[in-house]
């Protein structure tokens, strides 16, 4: 609509510095010297809620950091629309690796580089903008509520506990999400679905304190080795998980459902281009965007041990670590798939070793009708916005609470995201496009719009 062209256009540059302030501030969760800031985060985003149209917004303490509640409702009536996101971030780590400070958010070749910009404080921030947008030229048509959570990027242990002590609070008809992406500007997409997680630390011990590699090299066990090669035995030469029943759950796409994945467009030399990479690697059997949209995955995230100091140090360690990340599909379990990979990780080790597994969060796979009444309000909304009909995808990444929001508030979600995959989310140097904050905030008024319309 034109009044909300208007209108964005009198303001872009405050709605851009005021994402700029909220990148500012180093909201990270999974670092506890950070828990004053994440605090300063909250009020942040309370307070551009308010002044953005909500009758009330609100800090809701948990165990962990705040999630922050607003609502804007004009009539009970129409629709309730429950838009969730996240203020929280990744660590920055490895800070050398940025070009600029994470939290000093910078804008080059019309792209706002900073820890959050797009996972998920830009995209977060488009809905809060949009609310904006509706309330000051009044033509909201949706009740809106917020629930904007500073736990995401840790698993979001506390909003479970959250969503079942305030479903009458946040009773509504569809969660609107913003913390995916979309293929391109040029090809608009809605991801009709997100793979799970089982998140795991493992620790393999041998000799009781590090030792001589001269005097015991050789005869004892070198935890580090043997945790290498217990991580390689993981996947066979076809790159298939070797996990006994890991797959047992897996449902394989029909080959109509592969060949609609696959015809979404997709460039490899271009991809391998962007990631310098001489090649892909993956599932044999499987594409690219099969790999990362439909198929379960083992990576290793972090692995440590001995000692990494500058110069040497000839030291046989006493411990090893590693941290495991397994991507779920449909309808794996993740706490069964936690289960599985100890008794398996355990069942290898020599018994030279001692090995500890410990799991630390977990999320459930969740797929998304394309024939409800939410997404088709979606599909029209970029259609307008694009002059383009939107793709069905398949996201490669997790947001554990997407299915905890159909099993304890019987709300289902529309994922409709702006982001792209080349945004360097959880990287150095994350970045956003300036022209897809405003893309965003164009675009979601109209899918209030037409939500209320096929509604009725």
């Amino acid at each position: 609509m034109q009044v909300w062209n208007d209108y964005l256009a009198e303001n872009k540059e405050r709605f851009l510095n005021e994402l700029l302030d909220l990148l500012r501030i180093p909201s990270v969760s999974a670092d506890s010297h950070y828990k004053n800031d994440v605090a300063k985060c909250a009020e942040a985003v309370k307070e551009n809620l308010l002044k953005s149209g909500c009758d009330k917004a609100e800090i809701c303490p948990t165990d962990g950091h705040p999630i922050v509640y607003a609502e804007r409702m004009i009539d009970p009536n129409a629709p309730t629309v429950l838009v969730y996101g996240h203020y929280d971030v990744q660590p920055a780590d490895p800070l050398e690796l940025w070009t600029s400070g994470p939290f000093d958010p910078q804008i080059r070749d019309g792209k706002i580089y900073a820890r959050g910009a797009c996972d998920d404080k830009g995209q977060m921030f488009m809905h809060v903008k949009a609310l904006e947008v509706m309330h000051q030229t009044n033509t909201l048509t949706c009740n809106v509520k917020f629930m904007i959570e500073g736990e995401e990027e840790v698993g979001s242990s506390n909003l479970g506990i959250f969503l079942e002590n305030n479903k009458e609070k946040l009773k509504a008809d569809i969660v609107l999400v913003s913390d995916t992406s979309m293929i391109s500007m040029e090809h608009p997409s809605i991801e009709t679905g997100l793979r799970g997680l089982a998140y795991m630390e493992v620790e393999v011990t041998g000799p009781n304190r590090d030792l001589h590699s001269g005097v015991y090299g050789g005869a004892v066990a070198n935890p580090i080795n043997t945790l290498c090669k217990m991580i390689a035995s993981l996947h066979d030469e076809n790159n298939h998980i070797t996990i006994p029943a890991f797959y047992d759950k897996v449902q394989d796409l029909t080959l109509a459902e592969r060949d609609a994945l696959n015809s979404a467009p997709f460039d490899l030399v271009e991809y391998k281009k962007d990631l310098q990479v001489n090649d892909v690697w993956g599932e044999k059997g499987y594409t690219t965007l099969e790999r990362t949209g439909t198929r379960p995955t083992l990576d290793v995230n972090g692995i440590w041990g001995g000692y990494t100091g500058e110069g040497a140090k000839t030291v046989l360690p006493s411990k090893a670590f590693a941290k495991i990340s397994m991507r779920l599909v449909p309808h794996q379990n993740s706490d069964e798939i936690a289960q599985i990979f100890q008794k398996h990780f355990e069942s290898i080790a020599p018994a030279s070793v001692q090995v500890k597994v410990t799991p630390h969060h977990g999320g459930e796979p969740v797929v998304t009708a394309t024939d409800s009444v939410a997404y088709k309000a979606a599909s029209e909304a970029i259609k307008t916005a694009f002059a383009k009909d939107p793709i069905p995808t398949r996201g490669g990444g997790s947001i554990p609470i997407i299915a905890l929001f159909e099993k304890v508030l019987g709300l289902k979600t529309v994922l409709m995201g702006f982001g792209l995959d080349n945004d360097n989310i959880h990287s150095p140097n994350e970045k956003y496009d300036v022209a897809n904050f405003y893309k965003g905030i164009e675009t979601l008024p109209y899918f209030h719009k037409y939500y209320a319309e096929m509604s009725r």
